[in-house]
């Protein structure tokens, strides 16, 4: 996925989780961070981030905060909308016969069913923005709606199940869960591979102007995104 109109700044405050202040251009702008989570780790006074303008122009902020490079270098996308348009990008590559988002099921939305022939999958998306020592945590800030997917997806009969982690950075292969932060969600997690909740991690390539998959990994298997197959 790319972005339009994409502009440099340094991160000054959050005020709240909808909102940063933002220096960009020679002025301070109130900009939309596109990511309700914490990004304690991030989002730090003087850290260089990205910005993309909205094409609205009834809008209250002229900007989306999209990108932050961390203190240790690493450059990370934190749009939490653009997991799953990567996701359906490399969908798109799997010779599905139908791809649909947003699919009713039990009492969620899950985020996309898949047909392939008489084969019926289930997957739910989640972006992965939070890295320590080189390894991907998620969440990064307690998911109630988190816990409910997988669930959901747990119970799923007739369905191939699959957990599928966009890791928004480059250099992360493996996700694991934040006991720290959410044990819930661990729980969860582990109950869903138990299940047969199959785990993926889609790897990707993250420049301030876009965002885009580069590799996929399981738990048994590692490959480049275009040839993999579920």
């Amino acid at each position: 996925m790319k972005y339009n109109h994409v502009t440099a700044g340094t991160f000054i405050e959050r005020p709240n989780r909808f909102i940063a202040r933002v220096k960009t251009g020679g002025r301070t702008e109130t900009v939309h961070v596109k990511n309700t989570g914490r990004c304690r780790e991030l989002l730090l006074p003087g850290a260089e981030v990205w910005l993309s303008r909205s094409e609205n122009p009834a809008r209250k902020t002229a900007y989306d905060l999209i990108a932050v490079r961390k203190r240790n270098g690493l450059l990370i996308n934190i749009d939490s909308q653009a997991p799953n348009v990567v996701a359906r990008e490399w969908l798109e590559t799997q010779g599905f016969d139908e791809i649909r988002p947003e699919f009713r099921f039990g009492l969620s939305r899950l985020d996309f069913m898949m047909r392939r022939g008489a084969e019926r999958f289930l997957m739910e998306v989640k972006g992965c923005t939070l890295e320590r020592d080189g390894t991907g945590f998620f969440p990064d800030a307690p998911t109630e709606r988190g816990v409910k997917h997988l669930r959901e997806l747990e119970k799923a009969e007739g369905y191939r199940r699959i957990l599928m982690f966009v890791i928004q950075m480059d250099g992360i292969a493996e996700v694991r869960g934040n006991r720290e932060t959410d044990p819930a969600f661990c729980a969860a997690l582990a109950d869903a591979e138990k299940a047969g909740v199959r785990i993926l991690y889609l790897c990707c390539h993250a420049e301030p102007d876009r965002l885009e998959f580069t590799g996929i990994r399981a738990g048994e298997a590692t490959g480049k995104a275009e040839g993999f197959m579920i």
